[in-house]
């Protein structure tokens, strides 16, 4: 194990606004982190399933190649389409979920209850051109099962500090063309991120004045910060 999978990130034109949305779509509670930046902390407190919601300049512009899948708590998204939410699309022959928008228009999914009566965040979905690559290659370094179905989507289960039940790369067509604007950051088990950068992370920025991370890209570009071990 390289690393441990940390938290999600993710970028906003207002990260107080759509901090507070995520906030009571997951009942957590909204943390002002004093520089303009928001944190979504879940009802035990900080953990991995914390998001940190950052400000940033420029608008969304593509789709969301990143994501949360959320289980309902009732059998319709009208608790999450009062919070704020806009809907995208609704179940029909080709999926049996809700597509949704938050403020911002990152796109996020929606499932009925099912046969698991637990609500919340239970995957987090990455579009990819090669998903059982990208599914292993994470599996080495934050630990984890690979699967890989039928249809091509791969999928990593007990990932290191992993907070969900799955972590899934989906088949796309499209390449990535710029940043996520969701992201998520590990603890590395050195020091130091070489181990990463050996195993085929491209590192993009080094901690500087302004952050004590590094910034790299895992090997479809997908960015993620590394931090050093927690004392």
């Amino acid at each position: 194990m390289i690393a441990r999978f940390k938290d999600l990130c993710l970028d906003a034109a207002d990260a107080h606004a759509l901090g507070g949305f995520w906030a009571r779509i997951l009942h957590g509670e909204l943390v002002d982190v004093g520089d303009g930046d928001t944190r979504v902390d879940s009802p035990t407190g900080v953990s991995a399933e914390s998001i940190w919601v950052n400000r940033v300049p420029e608008p969304r512009t593509v789709k969301t190649r990143v994501h949360l899948d959320l289980r309902l708590a009732e059998a319709s998204p009208a608790a999450l389409l009062e919070a704020g939410a806009r809907l995208v699309r609704e179940p029909d022959s080709e999926i049996s979920w809700w597509v949704l928008a938050d403020p911002d228009g990152n796109m996020f999914c929606a499932f009925a209850p099912g046969d698991d009566p637990r609500p919340g965040p239970f995957e987090l979905v990455v579009d990819s051109a090669d998903p059982s690559a990208q599914a292993t290659w994470w599996a080495g370094v934050v630990g984890g099962e690979v699967q890989v179905s039928e249809e091509g989507h791969a999928s990593v289960t007990g990932a290191t500090g992993f907070p969900w039940d799955h972590w899934v790369f989906d088949p796309v067509p499209e390449r990535k063309t710029v940043k996520n604007r969701m992201h998520w950051d590990v603890d590395l088990a050195a020091p130091e991120p070489s181990a990463l950068i050996r195993a085929g992370a491209t590192l993009l920025r080094e901690p500087d004045d302004a952050v004590s991370w590094w910034v790299l890209a895992d090997p479809e570009g997908n960015e993620f910060c590394a931090f050093p071990p927690r004392d």
